[in-house]
């Protein structure tokens, strides 16, 4: 045993040090796990739904900028299908089916949906017969602010409200989606 000092102290300044040493982990987890959860791509859910962030964007053929342009898209903010992805690029699809590689960069995960079928009564609340807000025009692109099994808040050109979600493209038919 070491002289001078009592089992207690012993103890005591052992726990002190374990105490410190958690201390010191616990505040190194808090200052870098925020930067490695800003590392992790969202990426890693295939399929999902993501936006163009720019106004111009060259769907490929392949996953590279050495891959011929199949179609332009002229629209920021336009939902798309992440189906595949390799290497920085994504493989897309737009409502109408068409298909090609965009680099990540291009690419949000903000969430639009767009109007799809007839004219469509966006409501106050989510129920048939509720106050309508606004008709929205097939084609009309909306930001998506939340979902329940049946209906989805939307935002589209200072109007809010609820469409039901059979009425849209760009959300899954049983996904839940809360901002």
């Amino acid at each position: 045993m070491l002289e001078g000092y009592s089992f207690p102290l012993i103890l005591l300044s052992m726990m002190e040090n374990k105490l410190l040493i958690l201390l010191i982990i616990t505040f190194f987890l808090c200052i870098i796990a925020p930067a490695y959860a800003k590392e992790i791509p969202v990426s890693s859910l295939i399929p999902r739904f993501m936006t163009f962030s720019a106004d111009e964007v060259n769907v490929r053929t392949g996953p590279g900028q050495r891959y011929p342009i199949r179609v332009v898209f002229k629209k920021e903010g336009l939902p798309i299908e992440i189906v595949k992805e390799f290497d920085g690029w994504c493989q897309m699809r737009s409502k109408d089916g068409d298909e090609g590689w965009v680099h990540k960069s291009l690419l949000s995960s903000k969430r639009t949906v767009i109007v799809r079928g007839s004219t469509r009564t966006l409501f106050k609340k989510p129920k048939v017969g509720a106050m309508p807000v606004v008709k929205l025009e097939p084609g009309v692109i909306a930001n998506l602010d939340r979902c329940n099994k049946e209906w989805c808040y939307l935002k589209a050109a200072g109007y809010k409200g609820w469409l039901e979600r059979e009425n849209i493209w760009g959300v899954y038919p049983d996904e839940v989606f809360i901002k």
